[in-house]
């Protein structure tokens, strides 16, 4: 696991750890089931408070990333298995939404389409 924390980021320091933690465990860096760090340990290694890295494992885990399993430690969660229910919440409400507003299909998959270009810069 490669985490750095930029100072001159104007995202708080709790966000890079989540962020970083995120996009490793979506691109297969972190596997399914890796044991994370301590809360204490990897504070230690990035040189930042244990209540930092509590803030963003606790965001990690309300996000479906990671699990803690008590004395066990914290691993990277099984793939998508909350995220994927939060997502498919979201695009229900999401579809109700266009409906009530008159919008087509088309129109409202397009409104996604731009809206995804606009979140991951293609």
């Amino acid at each position: 696991m490669s985490l750095k924390i930029r100072i001159d980021d104007s995202a708080p320091p709790y966000e890079q750890v989540r962020a970083q933690i995120s996009e490793q465990a979506r691109s297969g860096a972190l596997p399914v089931g890796y044991r994370l760090p301590t809360v204490r340990g990897l504070a230690q290694t990035l040189g930042l408070a244990a209540n930092t890295v509590a803030k963003a494992y606790r965001a990690l885990e309300a996000d479906g990333v990671i699990e803690t399993r008590g004395r066990n430690g914290t691993v990277i969660a099984a793939a998508g298995s909350a995220a994927q229910r939060e997502a498919a919440s979201a695009a229900q409400a999401f579809a109700e939404r266009v409906k009530r507003l008159g919008l087509t299909e088309d129109e409202a998959l397009a409104a996604v389409r731009d809206a995804l270009r606009a979140t991951y810069g293609e």
